[in-house]
């Protein structure tokens, strides 16, 4: 799921206003479907969190050492 490459901005329906004004977010978010909901917090998530589909790679966690073998003591 690449949300990030699939989304964009539609200048046409944006308005700028202050921190003061009212925002009818809770009611807009209730109108949308557990699925819209979902994608569109894991395109906050991709966005806040740099999200690069070409460079992330997953982190390597086990590292390949050589030597004897054998049982291992504490």
């Amino acid at each position: 799921m690449v949300l990030f490459d699939e989304m964009r901005i539609d200048r046409t329906v944006m308005s700028v206003v202050t921190t003061e004004t009212p925002s009818d977010a809770i009611a807009y978010w209730q109108t949308r479907s557990i699925a819209e909901r979902l994608e569109a917090l894991e395109l906050t998530r991709q966005v806040f969190n740099g999200y690069d589909p070409d460079t992330t790679r997953m982190e390597r966690v086990l590292t390949v050492m050589s030597g004897p073998i054998g049982v291992l003591k504490p």
